[in-house]
């Protein structure tokens, strides 16, 4: 959701983190790549010796459309690293989400140093926990520290480390990560993180011990009550969210409770410190999806997860999820956010090496952070419809998926145009238009 100011396409690069290790030979254990024929977005498999399981994953990131800012940087970046201390059972992935004027120069350096300090802290394989505490308000101190002004500026921060068949989920902000649960005959969406935003009563109650002020963009310009400190939940009240103020001034108008970076917001409660979650993996396991939140700004993570699970190549799943976001933003704005998706399959996790009990915990998963009177979830099919005829023996997504012939469909659906007007309502009409023909493609293929 970002700063107040507004969030300051493509392949699949090498990787976001520039680092080549996850793509040369390794050994035994090194990465293997497929190319995909159309959207030329490769596709990783990488092992886990320890639990004899393998991760398949790929990721998308789409710069948004901002036609007022046709110039504006995709302020996503993202990172993907294997083998983290030369260990084979040990694999990183994090989607950064950055905002401000700087926000671009935020992300990648939060990218850049995160997983560095994590690789380089000996820690790290006994207690991935306290490992990620440390990395996460270090790599803030450094940030802090750097030639970036990060005084108005910083990211967001989703991560996962798998450590043989546990995920460490490590969250700063209200970019997400989601997995998908086999539970009977359906898929069901639980959420890794939570949104840190003011909405939830914890965060507003810390945020307000440290002096700032909450309040939406209407209440600070006088057309609501600010004395009202009840703005319902995300799904209904998105449009206009709850923001962080200083005293007695208008900045930064955060609508999220932590950052990395934000030295201004931080004086106010905005802090680098992460939740942790915890999972260990079982066969019910089937992916999880880690996203920037462009693309939940209008789906929830059921309906996310439902999409994914139409596709048996994660690439394709990232390509729809990104169209329907793409398409979702055009219906309620004249722009969109940047998306960032990276998918994981989880292959060949079995009984015997994951463990005889799950360990999620049950929770339930959220939905749209923003829904606007008349978008629903309803151009989705519920997860007990698509899965009904799920064989109740299998652990592999191939025995549970609707699977799509060899012709695929092209990686992104939308351009972003920099030569048209910027308001230009029938552009935005023929983007929507495409987006829909192209989503709609992808699921009748």
């Amino acid at each position: 959701m970002g700063c107040v100011h507004g969030k300051c396409c493509g392949r699949f690069p090498k990787s976001s983190d520039g680092d080549p290790r996850e793509f040369r030979d390794a050994g035994p254990y090194s990465v293997q790549r497929k190319q995909h024929i159309l959207t030329e977005r490769t596709l990783e498999l990488v092992p886990v010796p320890s639990h004899n399981f393998k991760l398949e994953y790929t990721v998308l990131t789409q710069r948004g459309y901002y036609p007022d800012s046709p110039d504006k940087e995709n302020q996503d970046s993202f990172c993907v690293r294997t083998q983290v201390q030369g260990n084979p059972n040990i694999h990183f992935f994090g989607v950064f989400d950055g905002h401000g004027q700087l926000g671009t120069q935020c992300s990648n350096f939060v990218k850049d140093r995160l997983v560095e300090i994590l690789a380089n802290d000996p820690t790290l394989p006994d207690d991935p926990e306290k490992a990620y505490n440390s990395a996460f308000l270090a790599t803030n101190n450094e940030l802090h520290g750097s030639v970036i002004d990060d005084s108005m500026s910083g990211t967001t921060a989703i991560t996962v480390l798998v450590v043989g068949n546990t995920l460490y989920v490590a969250n700063v902000g209200d970019s997400r990560a989601v997995i998908a649960v086999k539970d009977g005959n359906r898929i069901i969406a639980e959420d890794l993180s939570c949104d840190q935003t003011p909405f939830r009563k914890d965060e507003y109650e810390r945020v307000k011990l440290s002096g700032a002020r909450v309040l939406s963009v209407d209440q600070v310009e006088g057309l609501k009550d600010p004395n009202i400190q009840s703005w319902g939940d995300e799904e209904s009240e998105g449009g206009d969210p709850p923001r962080l103020w200083v005293p007695n001034a208008m900045y930064p108008g955060t609508a999220f409770t932590r950052s990395v970076g934000d030295s201004t917001a931080e004086k106010i409660g905005v802090v680098a410190t992460p939740e942790v979650k915890i999972v260990q993996l079982t066969p019910n396991h089937l992916f999880f999806v880690v996203a920037s939140d462009g693309v939940f700004e209008f789906l929830s993570s059921q309906a996310v997860v439902n999409m994914a699970a139409k596709y048996s190549d994660p690439r394709d799943a990232c390509a729809a999820i990104a169209g329907e976001s793409y398409k979702l933003w055009l219906e309620h704005e004249n722009r969109t956010d940047d998306i960032t998706i990276i998918i994981v399959h989880i292959k060949g996790l079995s009984n015997s090496a994951a463990g005889a009990t799950d360990a999620t915990d049950g929770s339930t998963n959220r939905g749209a952070r923003r829904r606007r009177k008349g978008n629903s979830d309803s151009s989705f099919i519920s997860g007990s419809e698509v899965f009904r005829s799920v064989r109740s023996d299998s652990s592999e997504m191939q025995s549970c998926q609707l699977v799509l012939s060899m012709n695929r469909s092209p990686a992104i659906v939308v351009p972003s145009p920099t030569c048209q007007s910027p308001r230009n309502g029938m552009w935005v009409r023929g983007a929507i238009q495409a987006a829909t023909e192209a989503v709609d493609s992808a699921y009748t293929r």
